[in-house]
């Protein structure tokens, strides 16, 4: 995992915003956030997480035959951000590309690497999830600036014989409540015209309430579906690594799943939300904890603009 060096507290917020630390922290549980700096991007976070992940499988990028990153805040249109990684890996030999799934971009890229490996076309995928949306953010809406940080993470999957690995994964949509969540501007639909920017068109706009009551539904039925895929019960299930969004969504979802947050993994109030980094820095945490440890059952459930989960 990489997240930047800069943290920007809910007090240094408050300086600026029609907030405080206790606003903040009683509806989100975030405290803290970090910020990239002027020279950190999409890319380079995305490159430190995967050189650390590297060195911790102990792997040679010269064998990756594949590279996935899931990201909505490529450094640019084109070339994507999967194949900057690739060139500053050194990995000669990999397919790259970037995969757009807003905040379930992890999750939706881990189940294609899954994909890629079970078809036996490939042994050793990286896979990358990683968000710059402090680039993305009205400053002055405390609606939404107060919530989101920045920051990447990576694992590496490899083929390999046994019961260990991806047991089931299930991907879903729905595109008629694409507007709950968006950036207007930018893309093709609208260019980014003097205009636009004036009206803060090239940022997240966010109808909370609409999302609050899509993720806390969406966070419980996914994970009772997986789970029952996985031809597990919800008591096998030693850890759950839930998109870090918002606190009060996974209490929600915790109490639907009749599940005690003990099992949940939450590092909102260190990083709040970091989109497609959010699960894969969580679930690096809970290894370094140990709190994950060979032979456990985790599930890995985001959502996000799309919707997508």
């Amino acid at each position: 995992m990489y997240v930047p060096k800069r943290v920007v507290t809910n007090d240094d917020l408050a300086q600026t915003l029609d907030t405080s630390d206790e606003w903040i922290r009683s509806r989100t549980g975030i405290a803290r956030r970090h910020i990239a700096g002027e020279h950190e991007s999409s890319a380079q976070m995305a490159i430190e997480a995967a050189q650390a992940a590297l060195q911790v499988a102990d792997a040679n990028p010269r064998e990756i035959s594949l590279i996935v990153v899931g990201t909505t805040t490529p450094d640019y249109v084109f070339p994507s951000t999967a194949c900057q990684v690739q060139n500053a890996l050194g990995a000669v030999h990999a397919g790259a590309f970037d995969l757009s799934a807003a905040c379930s971009g992890f999750v939706y890229a881990l189940s294609t690497a899954h994909q890629a490996i079970a078809s036996g076309e490939h042994d050793l995928v990286l896979v990358i999830g990683v968000d710059t949306l402090s680039r993305r953010l009205n400053w002055q809406d405390r609606g939404t600036c107060v919530l989101f940080g920045d920051g990447a993470g990576a694992v590496l999957l490899r083929a390999a014989e046994g019961p260990s690995g991806v047991l089931a994964t299930v991907l879903g949509a729905d595109g008629s409540g694409g507007d709950v969540l968006i950036i207007p501007a930018s893309g093709c639909a609208r260019s980014l015209t003097p205009e636009a920017l004036a009206e803060n068109l090239h940022t997240i706009h966010m109808n909370g309430q609409e999302v609050y009551r899509f993720a806390t539904r969406v966070l419980a039925s996914a994970t009772e579906q997986v789970v029952k895929k996985a031809g597990l019960t919800m008591d096998e299930v030693d850890v759950i690594v839930p998109h870090q969004a918002n606190l009060r969504i996974v209490e929600t979802a915790a109490k639907r799943l009749k599940m005690p947050m003990e099992r949940f993994v939450t590092n909102l109030d260190e990083y709040g939300n970091t989109s497609a980094g959010s699960i894969p820095i969580a679930l690096c945490e809970a290894i370094a904890q140990g709190r994950i440890k060979p032979g456990s059952n985790i599930v890995m459930v985001g959502f996000g603009a799309g919707l997508t989960w």
